[in-house]
């Protein structure tokens, strides 16, 4: 073998490890919660990294009350989200999503070494109610995107999906709704990582599940999720 071609490869080799090392390095540094997994800790601390230095979310945390059982409910401008939850709170959360995102190759199983439920779209979403259920009962926060799928402004508005609300219902869990802003390219699945966002978070206050059986609900989160509203009114009388 060429004598440039193995000092080139031994280069390669050397800033590979390097980086190996590095992303350990920085995993372990801003790792703040533990996934149960020495990889999933280090791939936390990861994302928090990228999300608070390139994205800017530098102040904005999620405060998830340990004494009650929460349904962590925000809305869906990008593919960038989740990264962004997960940065903004202290403990593992266990994200539902489509049933065919998480059957993905690869991805497949990054979810599941993160927890994730998955669900049939198709209407078969017992099994995922089961397995949020059974999360929640153990003292886990579990997330879900109620508008279906990535929805901003520029998207024709269309009212929050009926889950949350049986969901909410079956566990007595409260809702905890989040406003995510400033990510840049909204709307989109990789441009949003790319693209240098300046992050911001709306946390409502806390929503009983009387108020989320309310008729007006539905209606009142989904304006506000879209930022039409400052708050989220419920009452007996469905204001759509």
């Amino acid at each position: 073998m060429d004598k440039t071609v193995i000092i080139i490869l031994v280069i390669m080799l050397v800033l590979i490890v390097n980086f190996i090392i590095l992303a350990i390095y920085i995993g372990r540094r801003y790792n703040n919660t533990d996934w149960g997994h020495p990889f999933m800790n280090i791939l936390d601390g990861l994302l928090r990294f990228y999300c608070q230095r390139y994205h800017r979310q530098w102040n904005y945390k999620i405060d998830i009350p340990k004494d009650k059982k929460i349904l962590l409910a925000s809305n869906h401008i990008s593919a960038l989200d989740p990264f962004l939850l997960v940065a903004a709170t202290d403990r593992p959360i266990r994200f539902m999503i489509a049933k065919e995102e998480y059957d993905k190759p690869i991805l497949n199983r990054l979810f599941k070494a993160g927890g994730c439920i998955p669900v049939d779209r198709g209407g078969r979403v017992e099994g995922a109610f089961r397995s949020a259920m059974r999360a929640i009962e153990k003292g886990e926060i579990v997330a879900i995107f109620p508008q279906g799928g990535i929805h901003c402004k520029e998207t024709p508005r269309e009212i929050i999906k009926p889950g949350i609300m049986r969901l909410s219902k079956l566990t007595g869990c409260d809702i905890l709704p989040v406003r995510i802003s400033g990510v840049a390219a909204p709307g989109s699945m990789v441009s949003c990582l790319i693209l240098r966002g300046d992050v911001e978070f709306d946390v409502h206050p806390l929503l009983s599940t009387k108020e989320v059986q309310m008729p007006s609900f539905r209606n009142e989160m989904s304006q506000w999720l879209l930022g039409e509203s400052e708050t989220i009114e419920c009452h007996d009388k469905d204001s759509g």
